[in-house]
């Protein structure tokens, strides 16, 4: 049976119908297209943008932080509002739809309060700038170099090459020590000699052990001096001061140069002791 028959039974036009669904998924169908360019143009834009004010930021010699932080919020604003294009074209009214998101965002905001202190703790490193990448610091219980601080996150690389992502919000709420803030550093050693060694012949030669290194600074003068009288030994205590690359080279070093030193002029290093008497009371 013909479509004019089908109508003339039942009374109902289904050739329009066929033809108005017709144009109605042609309509839709030409929506979504656009709407898929505008997305994936919108994309392509944002990179490109991006990666200029990557290029621009360095050339001004901002600090890496700062930089990175800028272009990962920059992108994401600039996405959100290619999202919304994007939409409007298939015909979804976007002002109901942001206020519906501006609905959402305030319960998903109270639901995830631990991200939003994450981002407020971002803004504030980025800011006040506690450590810049490149530096190592102390901070959550991690010690390592700082790689990135990205929105939510920084990421640090320990001496043994792990990469650990810290929470930011950790971050700003904990001590933060950062070893490379300044150029100097200063050695803490403490080396204990025996009761019996000569006390300035001990003190002459930790002097020109750390004379002979010449990573040690002239300025400030280290310091050689008796610390303690112990259980079982003398504690000199050495105290040079190295540029802050330096530091560990230089502690490794002196460290094994003192034992060969000591071994060659006579100083004993003593081992803990304890002096036991014994009374027969027969």
């Amino acid at each position: 049976m013909d479509e004019v028959g089908l109508a003339d039974i039942t009374g109902f036009d289904w050739a329009g119908l066929v033809d108005s669904l017709k144009i109605t998924g042609v309509d839709f169908g030409l929506k979504l297209l656009v709407a898929l360019v505008i997305f994936y143009v919108g994309r392509i834009v944002a990179r490109i943008l991006i990666k200029g004010l990557h290029k621009m930021m360095q050339a001004q010699n901002i600090d890496k932080i700062l930089e990175t932080f800028v272009c990962n919020l920059a992108y994401w604003s600039i996405m959100i509002f290619v999202i919304i294009a994007a939409i409007s074209q298939i015909g979804i009214q976007t002002t109901s739809l942001i206020a519906v998101m501006g609905a959402a965002g305030l319960a998903v905001g109270l639901a995830l309060q631990g991200s939003l202190s994450n981002f407020a703790a971002g803004v504030l490193i980025v800011i006040f700038r506690p450590y810049r990448v490149g530096d190592w610091v102390e901070a959550a219980g991690i010690a390592g170099s700082v790689e990135q601080v990205q929105i939510l996150t920084t990421i640090l690389k320990t001496g043994d090459n792990k990469q650990i992502i810290v929470p930011n919000s950790q971050i700003m709420g904990s001590i933060i020590t950062n070893y490379s803030a300044n150029d100097t550093r200063r050695i803490d050693m403490t080396v204990g000699v025996s009761y019996g060694d000569d006390l300035d012949k001990v003190r002459a030669t930790l002097q020109e052990i750390v004379s002979a290194d010449e990573r040690v600074l002239d300025e400030p003068e280290c310091t050689i001096a008796v610390s303690a009288l112990a259980d079982s030994s003398v504690n000199f205590v050495v105290r040079p001061w190295v540029k802050s690359s330096d530091y560990w080279g230089v502690m490794f070093d002196l460290t094994e140069t003192i034992k060969k030193r000591f071994d060659e002029e006579g100083i004993s290093f003593p081992f803990p002791q304890q002096d036991v008497h014994l009374y027969n009371k027969s």
